[in-house]
């Protein structure tokens, strides 16, 4: 019992007693912890590692190398990755070359590496998640609440079809047609460039996904048009130029032809 109470008063009993403890508890974490957890946060490291290093080839140069911003690229911290995966997705980013606004061009980045980046700039701030399948597949939606919902939101811009439209100083609102149903959503959610944004607080997921499902109907019946030529699809604006143009025309047109009819009748 002596030698037992001469070990324990040693000056290194505690530290022995501390590193033992710290082995068990870590023992018996690895052992009991669940190993799909683990996975996955591992995988989740990676994935901001290997964004990290796409950001800084490709995106640093105009958003600093924090995601700060600069003087040619807005701060993308809170940004999240919803954002990303529209812009990069899109092809607006990297943009080609400044304007009043970045068009749609062909993606330079493959989905994994758009994911990559994505979860990076999601690890800076948070902000609004790329959306699962569940909540923009148009199955199961309201088509008729997403047309009036677009009708009431979106047309004065995009066009009750979707077709877009001009907007001021050199802006426009893109047409939508071909456009993935998991863009669209990620557009509502996030309002990119001149578009507001439409958070769930302000339009619920339902809500957005019957607007989803709305487009991707009128979509798929472009090809049929029971009403005769669409005019482009451009709403009235168009039809009233063409009344204008050909209807107006046509009847200033008769109205001459009837005039020198009667001047001529009456001269013989």
């Amino acid at each position: 019992m002596k030698k037992l109470s001469a070990r324990r008063r040693h000056p290194l009993a505690a530290l022995v007693v501390l590193l033992f403890a710290l082995a068990a508890t870590g023992g018996l974490y690895a052992a009991f912890a669940p190993a799909e957890k683990a996975q996955a946060d591992s995988a989740q490291s990676l994935a901001i590692e290997q964004g990290k290093k796409l950001y800084t080839v490709g995106c640093a140069t105009c958003h600093g190398t924090s995601g700060q911003g600069t003087s040619t690229g807005p701060s993308l911290v809170g940004v999240g990755s919803a954002a990303v995966d529209f812009q990069v997705g899109t092809g607006r980013m990297p943009a080609q070359q400044p304007g009043a606004q970045v068009p749609r061009k062909k993606a330079i980045y493959n989905q994994a590496e758009i994911d990559q980046l994505a979860a990076y700039i999601a690890s800076l701030g948070p902000g609004p998640a790329t959306p699962t399948k569940d909540q923009y597949s148009p199955d199961g939606a309201d088509i008729a609440n997403g047309g009036d919902l677009f009708r009431t939101n979106c047309a004065q811009c995009h066009n009750a079809s979707g077709k877009g439209g001009a907007l001021s100083n050199g802006k426009f609102a893109p047409t939508l047609e071909g456009v993935d149903p998991k863009h669209i959503y990620e557009a509502m959610l996030t309002g990119p460039q001149n578009m507001p944004a439409f958070p769930d607080a302000t339009m619920p997921q339902k809500d957005k996904k019957d607007i989803v499902a709305y487009l991707d109907k009128v979509d798929s019946e472009k090809s049929e048009n029971p009403g005769g030529l669409e005019l482009g699809g451009l709403g009235p604006v168009s039809e009233g130029l063409f009344g204008w143009i050909f209807g107006l025309g046509a009847l200033i047109a008769v109205a001459v032809w009837v005039a020198a009819r009667t001047t001529k009748a009456r001269k013989s």
